[in-house]
Formats: structure tokens, C-alpha cells, sequence
């Protein structure tokens, strides 16, 4: 297979495709880049607050524990960066896929594999320094969730399937999948529980800012949300990636590798949710659960279309999903609001910035 990268023949005659957005328009796209993410925010908020007005709570009260369950002292807001974690990982990886128009929807089932294989490596090679097992129980985790988005993208150069299909399966599979590993061959011993047994403690990630559970996993994911962001605005690879998204056909007559683009952008986004799932099992849980993603992969969707699909973008709106996600447990314990308005706030929030997502990419391409 020829080069991933862009290979561009000199005597060719037609230039690369250029990317939309000049002069003015780059003007209006960084002026919508930071009045989409508020109005889907404050369109959410104003929707939900009419709905707890509806069932009789009082919504200013109600988002005041919010509030304060997500910002009101330090071990709070650490909490909230845990959650954001995972998301920042997630969302910066899908926004390499998305750029290159290709619509990976498989992050939840690459986190499960990700999460797998991390296990896996933190159990079995236990007696490995840490100084080795961590990175390699992270790096196992990553090329896990990359060849899990790999088998789709492979579907779509090989036989033209459709990657959204695909993934959609792909996830199923790896979930129930996962289910099956911890009630079966990787069940925890003792107690029979729907678990894995730890995985050694050489391979925990270490924690900063003590007594609280924040990790290093937070200082990796907005490492590589600046190293995503190199990559896909300063290399040649990355321009790839993104002339391919914008018109394939153009790209291929430039000459560039079109399908050997859509692995390599489907490898990344799939390692990135990997990598979250290792992060979640060896800076969190320690060991493998049946259910141990509350969502993430879908999650990271919108994190990913709220940020315009910019990694460090991301980082914001990655700690914002884990600012609700946190506030909104706090909100249901002490503001006693039930759990199904509190899932109905948080689906709010995800269907208005996916709704203001697609109506920017709609606009954005009708003036290019």
C-alpha cells in the first residue's frame, strides 16, 4: 500500500484542494465557533428549566446544586476533570475522523476493547516495573480501540460499507463482548461478581493534587489534545486527512492516498478512545466492569461537534460534559431531583449541541 501521508506529484497540474474557509469566512467561522457551543448550552439550560418547572422543581435552585456540585471547592473540580478525562481523550480522536469525513460512531465500543486490553496487560504481566507497565498497559489499550476502528474503516475502503453501520455493530459486539469476558473466562475469584480481578498496582496511573483521585490521565489527554492539534493544522499528514474530508475525489486526483487516509484517521480516533478506556481502568477502577462506561463514546460525540471538531477546543468542552455529568449526580442527590429529568438534561444538552453542530457544518458548506 502506498504512502498514508500526502504524496503529491510534482508535475501534476491540479493543485491540492484548498480548504474553505478564507478572509471573511474565517472571520464568521471563529465568530460561529464561539457562539454555537453558548447558544446550544444556553438553549439546553432554558429547555430543561422549563421542564422542572413542569414537574414542580424550582429550576433555579436546581441548577444552583449543579453549580456547586461541580465548581464549589477543589475535590469537586477535580472530579469534574476526572469525568472530563475520558471525554477529552474521546473527543479529540473522533474530531480526526470527523475532519475526515468519516463518521465514527464506534468510540464506545473502542473505549470497551481499549479497556480489555489494558486489563488484560495490568493482570497478566504483573510482575513488569512500573516504569514499564504503565505505558505499555496504555499503549496496549490504544492499539486495542485502533484496530477495533480499523476493522471498519477496512470495511469501508475494501467493500464501500457504510462506517456509521459498521461501528454502530461493532460497538454491540464489543460491549456484549466484554460482558461475557467478566461473567466467564476473566471473572474475579473471589466473590464471583461481574468483575475482573485488580490489576496490579504498579500499573495505577499516579494521582496529583492529593488527597483527591485526580491523575496524570488528565495531564496525557490535553498533551495530546495539543499533539492532535499539530498533527491535523501543521503536517502534511494531517492536511491530508482533512483535504480528504472536504473532497475525496480532489484529494485522489492531487494524489493522495484516499484509503490508506480514512485507516489512518480511523486509527487514530479508535486508539484515542482505547487510550481512554486504559486511563479509565488503570487511573479509576482497577479492574474491568461489565458496564464501565457510563456513555463516554456517545458522550464524546458531542464534546467533539461542540469544540467544531478543534482538539483544543476540546479540552474546554470536554470539562464542561464532565462539569454537567458531575454536577447533575450532585443536583439528583440534594436537590432530590429524579434521575430520569436529570438523564432528560443531560440528552438536552447532547441533542442541542448536535443539532447546532449540524446546522454549522450545513451552513459552512453551503458558503464553500
Amino acid at each position: 500500500m502506498s504512502e498514508t501521508h500526502t504524496t503529491i506529484a510534482s508535475s501534476s497540474e491540479q493543485p491540492p484542494p484548498a480548504e474553505p474557509a478564507m478572509g471573511g469566512m474565517r472571520i464568521w467561522d471563529s465568530f460561529s465557533s464561539i457562539l454555537m457551543p453558548i447558544g446550544a448550552i444556553a438553549v439546553a439550560l432554558l429547555i430543561s428549566g422549563l421542564i422542572l418547572l413542569a414537574a414542580g422543581y424550582n429550576p433555579i435552585e436546581a441548577f444552583r446544586v449543579m453549580w456547586a456540585g461541580a465548581f464549589s471547592d477543589m475535590r469537586t473540580f477535580t472530579e469534574v476533570l476526572l469525568k472530563a478525562t475520558p471525554l477529552i481523550l474521546i473527543g479529540i480522536g473522533l474530531a480526526v475522523a470527523f475532519r475526515c469525513s468519516i463518521w465514527n460512531i464506534g468510540a464506545e465500543g473502542q473505549f470497551y476493547v481499549g479497556a480489555v486490553f489494558s486489563t488484560a496487560a495490568g493482570i497478566f504481566l504483573a510482575d513488569l516495573p512500573a516504569i514499564v507497565l504503565i505505558p505499555l498497559v496504555l499503549l496496549v489499550g490504544t492499539i486495542g480501540g485502533a484496530l477495533w476502528a480499523m476493522l471498519a474503516g477496512w470495511l469501508k475502503v475494501r467493500f464501500g460499507a457504510s462506517e456509521i453501520v459498521t461501528t454502530i455493530m461493532l460497538n454491540y459486539i464489543a460491549i456484549i463482548g466484554t460482558g461475557y469476558l467478566v461473567t466467564g473466562p476473566i471473572i474475579e475469584e473471589v466473590g464471583k461478581f461481574p468483575q475482573t480481578a485488580k490489576i496490579a498496582e504498579a500499573a495505577y496511573l499516579p494521582r496529583f493534587l492529593p488527597p483527591t483521585r485526580l491523575h496524570i490521565g488528565f495531564i496525557l489527554a490535553v498533551v495530546l489534545a495539543f499533539l492532535i492539534y499539530l498533527l491535523i493544522f501543521k503536517t502534511s499528514a494531517g492536511y491530508a486527512i482533512r483535504a480528504v474530508g472536504i473532497n475525496a475525489e480532489a484529494a485522489r486526483y492531487a494524489g493522495m492516498n484516499v484509503n490508506g487516509n480514512i485507516l489512518l484517521a480511523m486509527a487514530i480516533s479508535g486508539g484515542m478512545a482505547g487510550l481512554a478506556g486504559a486511563v479509565e481502568v488503570a487511573g479509576l477502577t482497577y479492574r474491568l466492569y461489565q458496564q464501565i462506561s457510563p456513555g463516554y463514546g456517545f458522550e464524546g460525540i458531542a464534546v467533539a461537534l461542540l469544540a467544531n471538531n478543534h482538539p483544543l477546543g476540546i479540552i474546554f468542552s470536554g470539562i464542561l460534559f464532565g462539569a454537567l455529568r458531575s454536577g447533575s449526580e450532585v443536583m439528583q442527590m440534594n436537590a432530590k431531583v429524579p434521575s430520569v429529568l436529570v438523564f432528560a438534561i443531560q440528552g438536552l444538552v447532547i441533542l442541542s449541541v448536535v443539532a447546532f453542530g449540524a446546522y454549522s457544518l450545513h451552513a459552512s458548506r453551503r458558503r464553500g
